[in-house]
């Protein structure tokens, strides 16, 4: 007796063209233009939100470890802020960078899930305007879900995180995207979220905090600065788009041998340390840093929210020094747009390398400028692409913010062959690398993502 056993298709090719489609999408079913900023002032002004600066010894639920000097909370959970000692060695070069710093040590897994829904024969996704107290105008727009394994948990004790069940539960919904992405490398040690998207086909329970919004709304809103969070821009990049690209500068093939050689050549080594033992760092009442105060300190806050899980906690945060720069250099090679990306090595990586912006870096700490660095920072208004200011992880980072940019180019300023660890593709092949983990870093998926949502036109 012959057993049949039904196949399905390894890819489902009218995904793309439904996410292209609500790209193209700047009206949809919920709020439009100046609605849907009035939307998201009300949501604003309908709950009450404060957040404070606090010395340590106010921090409610979190202590100082007595021998090491860690800073963690009592139920053992959310993450912990220890020392890390980072080696980075280059065989190509005869310099051994090494350095000690705070890092956030979280190694649970959170969920950054947004809910997709077909109304109209248009693809909308359910949006929510959520407050973070690192965020600089605390309310922005985040996805459906966004929430660590302690917060789904409820170890705060709180109530449970809405719509979760959709992306726990196999079978409410169809996957469009599912895969696990690190978050950012040089403050977290080799933190993970999974980034997904799920269609539903049946009616979701509305909540006056969410709406369900087209891609190309989104893509709107991101052309506007804080508006549109980190935990949505990487959802976003991380969808299946499509792409107009007939051939590339370089065969996928040939990008992804450069990707093994930059790290197979790389060596990162890694040690979690005391923070107390972190050198050059110092901890007085309010801080953790260095007495010069480059880079970031390590702060604390009390936070009051009438709209999250719970309405009062404390934390730390990681508090950058300065604002940063993450852009793209941009030429069009055979009439098809290429991006220059850069292989970079983060302490906080779980693979040592991961592509990043052509430009990724705090200026003012900075001399000689990394390369390309004064072309962006210089860029006529007519080369810009794309030009905005976007704050970073708002959970675990306090005013942390990165001017994002697209900038054209010519042979002159970014040349065919590029500096080494510098590679030139096009964005379909760095949407195509993030059906996997840890190939293409968080500040280059916000970037990506905004090429997604069509807030860069790029096709000219």
């Amino acid at each position: 007796m012959t057993t049949f056993t039904k196949l399905v298709a390894r890819t489902n090719p009218v995904l793309p063209q439904r996410l292209a489609q609500s790209a193209t999408a700047r009206s949809g079913a919920g709020p439009s233009g100046p609605a849907l900023t009035g939307w998201l002032g009300q949501r604003g002004h309908a709950h009450t939100f404060q957040v404070d600066r606090i010395p340590f010894a106010e921090l409610s639920g979190w202590s100082f470890d007595d021998a090491t000097g860690n800073l963690g909370h009592h139920s053992g959970r959310f993450f912990t802020v220890e020392g890390l000692h980072v080696a980075v060695h280059d065989p190509a070069s005869t310099v051994l960078r090494a350095w000690q710093q705070p890092i956030i040590v979280q190694p649970e897994v959170g969920i950054l899930g947004i809910l997709a829904k077909d109304i109209g024969g248009v693809l909308h996704l359910l949006m929510q305007a959520k407050m973070e107290p690192g965020n600089p105008n605390m309310l922005q727009l985040s996805p459906t879900v966004q929430a660590t394994h302690s917060n789904y948990t409820r170890v705060h004790d709180g109530v449970a995180v809405r719509y979760l069940d959709y992306f726990l539960t196999p079978g409410r919904g169809t996957v469009i995207t599912d895969v696990l992405q690190s978050e950012h490398g040089s403050w977290f040690l080799r933190k993970v979220n999974r980034n997904m998207i799920v269609e539903v086909h049946e009616d979701v329970p509305p909540h006056e905090d969410f709406c369900w919004l087209t891609v190309g709304q989104i893509g709107e809103l991101l052309r506007r600065d804080n508006v549109v969070n980190m935990d949505t821009r990487t959802v976003l990049a991380c969808a299946p788009a499509t792409y107009v690209e007939s051939a590339a500068l370089h065969s996928d093939t040939e990008l992804l041998s450069w990707f093994a050689t930059e790290r197979s050549r790389h060596s990162l080594a890694t040690v979690r340390i005391p923070l107390a033992e972190v050198d050059g760092w110092h901890r007085d009442t309010w801080t953790v840093k260095r007495p010069d105060e480059r880079y970031f300190k390590v702060v604390a806050v009390s936070v009051r929210s009438d709209s999250r899980e719970v309405t009062q906690w404390a934390q730390p945060l990681f508090e950058p020094s300065r604002r940063g720069i993450a852009a793209f250099v941009m030429r069009r090679f055979g009439g098809v747009p290429h991006l220059l990306v850069n292989a970079r090595v983060e302490g906080g990586f779980l693979d040592t390398v991961e592509l990043g912006p052509t430009v990724q870096c705090t200026p003012e700490y900075h001399d000689p400028p990394p390369p390309f660095l004064d072309l962006v920072r210089g860029a006529r208004p007519d080369r810009i692409r794309y030009a905005a200011v976007q704050s970073e992880e708002g959970g675990r980072f306090l005013n942390a913010e990165n001017h994002y940019l697209i900038v054209d180019a010519d042979e002159h300023e970014a040349p065919l062959r590029p500096p080494p660890h510098y590679f030139w593709v096009t964005p379909g092949q760095l949407s195509s690398l993030l059906r996997h983990g840890h190939y293409v870093n968080m500040q280059a998926r916000s970037l990506l993502a905004v090429v997604n949502a069509r807030a860069a036109d790029l096709s000219t």
